[in-house]
């Protein structure tokens, strides 16, 4: 029965895993006179909370079977929803074959990604792929000039409003917004399967691939004022800026998330105390140190006039002495797995800095995909989980590194990885002191990074830059010497690099003619 556009809410088809809310809706839906239908264990919540709701073994004349496998398969259930209202031939058959119309469709899935996320074996995740639910959403998704169907309990509010609002009816643009949410509910699920079967026969890469997740906010705008954006969280859970908990401070932005993802992917990579300050998705400071807060100060002390307004990570509890360090100037964002008490209270004293706390550390080593979008298509590559170690190096030079200068570049290198080519990075002590990023070339960004280094230390009031004395990585071979000798002359005494250029005997020679140590580790770490 219609009027317009509007139709009337008869008869509602319940099959839920989430089971919340579940009562309340339903009880909504009966004060209406609205016939509730359930499949096996969804009747017995809604028996069990007094309500009376027909089973789908009563509808179709089967009873639930193969573990629940098979129950609402049938043309009583898909007829009553696939009916079009408002074709004779429709009606008819509906009529010939005793198929009452479902108007209404809730319908959650088999929690196959938290199942999945969860460390489940594959006989119990092949459990989890859900056949029947999406079957009946796309079935009332696709007949939704007729049908209403619901797939999240944050659903239920709204269609309880929506019929309070049309005398017991539902609108064909609210229904609508329901199909389309309906959709692409069922595309992220079949993307986590997929993804997951694909992980399983190791097809790192298939034919056809797809990406789902579900959307955790709205966000006020993207990387300008003129751009929208939302957050989606996709399974399983990588501990990050997107899982974290906000402890205080505003809304994120576009641009907060993507430098706190950034920060707090860098500090992951280290075992010791570390920090990294991240503006524009660059580091401009990081270190490891015995303590927290000394890794803020010397991370700081590489850049501090880049520092404010920046995002700073710790892969470690941020204590009060390190949030006390912290909060002495403005930043945007502060990201850690933990934030102790006492630094609570620090922070709280500046309301305006986002404190997020992530619970955990991600693994800079586990596998996973890196997706960018282009023009009519998507690159997709493994996550650069490549880490360096001493056994690696190679040394090429006449001197090779002390022990001191070999933690330096294991350090200096494991930060290049992170910073936007072309990358130099130079370090000292175990804290970067200048870096070059984004250049189209190799010596320009070595030029820059040991500007900025003088510049800082002449505002400090130093003798000489921190460059002096320390170490450089670049995250991909010089392609000429001018490069290398650039940062020799910035006062760097070692260097490591992929190596890897035709002309890596000239950079050999000229490394050899300074007095430099040189190691290749045969790994590049592009990052564009």
């Amino acid at each position: 029965m219609s009027d317009g556009d509007r139709v009337l809410v008869k008869r509602a088809l319940f099959s839920v895993s989430d089971k919340t809310g579940l009562v309340e809706f339903a009880s909504a839906l009966a004060e209406r006179g609205i016939a509730l239908v359930a499949s096996g264990g969804t009747a017995r919540a809604l028996a069990d909370a007094g309500l009376e709701a027909s089973d789908v073994s009563d509808l179709t004349g089967y009873p639930e079977m193969m573990d629940g496998r098979v129950k609402t398969l049938h043309p009583a259930v898909h007829g009553g929803i696939l009916a079009r209202r408002d074709l004779a031939a429709h009606r008819e058959a509906m009529e010939a074959n005793g198929i009452a119309p479902i108007d209404l469709v809730v319908v959650n899935l088999y929690p196959f990604e938290r199942t999945v996320a969860g460390g489940a074996d594959r006989d119990e995740a092949v459990e989890q792929i859900d056949i029947g639910g999406p079957a009946l959403i796309r079935a009332a998704a696709k007949n939704h000039e007729f049908v209403v169907v619901a797939t999240d309990p944050e659903d239920y509010e709204g269609i309880v409003r929506e019929l309070a609002e049309n005398d017991g009816g539902t609108t064909l643009d609210f229904r609508r917004c329901l199909a389309a949410a309906a959709y692409a509910r069922t595309a992220a699920y079949d993307a986590a399967i997929s993804q997951w079967f694909a992980r399983e026969v190791d097809i790192p890469f298939p034919r056809h691939i797809a990406f789902g997740g579900t959307r955790a906010e709205l966000l006020r705008y993207g990387e300008n004022p003129h751009q929208e954006a939302a957050l989606y969280r996709t399974l399983p859970e990588r501990p990050g800026a997107a899982s974290a908990s906000a402890i205080q401070g505003k809304a994120l932005s576009y641009n907060n998330l993507g430098d706190a993802d950034a920060a707090f992917e860098l500090v992951a990579e280290f075992d010791r105390p570390a920090i990294a300050i991240v503006k524009h998705a660059n580091p401009c400071g990081a270190a490891v140190a015995d303590t927290l807060a000394e890794a803020y100060a010397r991370a700081f002390a590489c850049d501090p006039v880049s520092a404010f307004g920046g995002v700073v990570a710790a892969n470690r509890r941020i204590d009060e002495a390190t949030a006390r360090a912290i909060t002495e100037i403005f930043v945007e964002v502060a990201i850690a797995p933990h934030i102790d008490e006492a630094a609570r209270a620090i922070f709280a004293e500046k309301p305006n800095i986002r404190v997020l706390e992530t619970g955990a550390m991600p693994d800079a080593t586990a596998p996973g995909l890196a997706v960018r979008s282009v023009a009519g298509g998507l690159l997709v590559q493994d996550r650069d989980g490549g880490r360096t170690g001493e056994a690696a190096l190679r040394a090429v030079t006449k001197r090779a590194p002390t022990e001191a200068e070999g933690r330096d570049l294991l350090f200096a290198f494991a930060v290049a990885k992170h910073v936007k080519s072309n990358a130099i990075v130079f370090a000292r002590n175990g804290a970067t002191v200048g870096i070059g990023a984004g250049q189209m070339s190799r010596v320009d960004s070595t030029r820059i990074a040991a500007l900025k280094a003088a510049d800082i230390a002449r505002e400090a009031g130093q003798g000489e830059p921190g460059t002096t004395g320390s170490v450089a990585a670049s995250d991909a071979f010089f392609p000429f010497a001018d490069g290398l000798v650039a940062a020799a002359e910035a006062g760097a005494t070692a260097v490591i690099q992929p190596g890897g250029s035709v002309r890596d005997e000239e950079v050999i020679a000229a490394a050899d003619e300074r007095g430099i140590a040189m190691v290749f580790t045969g790994r590049r770490h592009f990052r564009h």
